[in-house]
């Protein structure tokens, strides 16, 4: 599969004229809970031509393609994407770290990779998990039975706000870092491992009881949290500074 994502994303860069400065998988496989069927999520940050820039009108900044045999494969215009940084965007920040890439990250990328910790800012992103994780829990677990798979799509982003919470940088987005960092040894952590190790075997975790003890552990820490993200800080790269990564890259690239 591998093989057929670095052609797909050749391909691209044929069809758009653009050149493709890294690419990365974002979804439940670069988590390390895949189902059989998962589908490989592919996110690209490429780079336009300089003329391209050149226009008094918008242009279409993302590319996207249909998904097609588990392949689900799209992308972000450099210039949007620090727009995005800019903002502490989430999805963003976590391509940067992705542990599994299929195109290597060029060096002005690995400048940007480098400013995530440097311009970290633990507000908007304990937010975000947090508003990921209340949304799947209102969606996910409710009534007696649910589908016990749920229970890593609420878990993650718990896990991710309580790294915040704790080592104040950009959490990892494996979720075997995540548990092992913030939870210790005891019966939550063999709860949780063992659902994770039938996940890994392949048990689609259907229609099952609810697990109580994480149910609490979950109820808790979502107050706890929401709590705590009232008295963290904001903040944000200067503009300039990604202005001057952009030009770089420009000049890098087309050189």
């Amino acid at each position: 599969m591998k093989a057929k994502i670095i052609a797909e994303i050749k391909a691209i860069e044929k069809q758009e004229n653009v050149r493709i400065l890294y690419a990365c998988e974002s979804g439940s496989r670069a988590w390390g809970f895949p189902s059989q069927d998962s589908d490989y999520d592919v996110r690209f940050i490429y780079i336009h031509q300089p003329e391209w820039y050149l226009s008094i009108f918008d242009k279409r900044d993302v590319i996207e393609r249909p998904i097609h045999d588990l392949l689900d494969i799209n992308g972000w215009d450099l210039q949007k994407a620090l727009r995005l940084f800019q903002k502490s965007n989430p999805s963003l920040l976590e391509w940067l770290q992705s542990p599994i890439q299929y195109v290597t990250p060029v060096p002005i990328i690995q400048e940007l990779q480098a400013y995530v910790e440097r311009y970290f800012s633990p507000k908007p992103l304990m937010h975000h998990y947090l508003n990921m994780a209340k949304g799947n829990y209102r969606k996910d677990l409710q009534g007696e039975k649910v589908k016990s798979k749920k229970y890593f799509y609420i878990l993650r982003p718990i896990l991710a706000a309580m790294w915040i919470e704790r080592f104040k940088s950009m959490p990892p987005m494996e979720f075997e870092r995540l548990l092992t960092a913030v939870i210790p040894q005891g019966k939550l952590m063999n709860e949780i491992d063992s659902l994770l190790a039938r996940k890994k075997a392949g048990d689609e975790l259907d229609v099952e009881s609810r697990i109580p003890f994480i149910d609490d552990f979950i109820v808790v820490q979502l107050d706890h949290l929401e709590e705590k993200s009232r008295t963290l800080k904001e903040q944000r790269v200067e503009k300039n500074t990604l202005d001057q990564l952009f030009f770089k890259a420009l000049k890098i690239t087309w050189e």
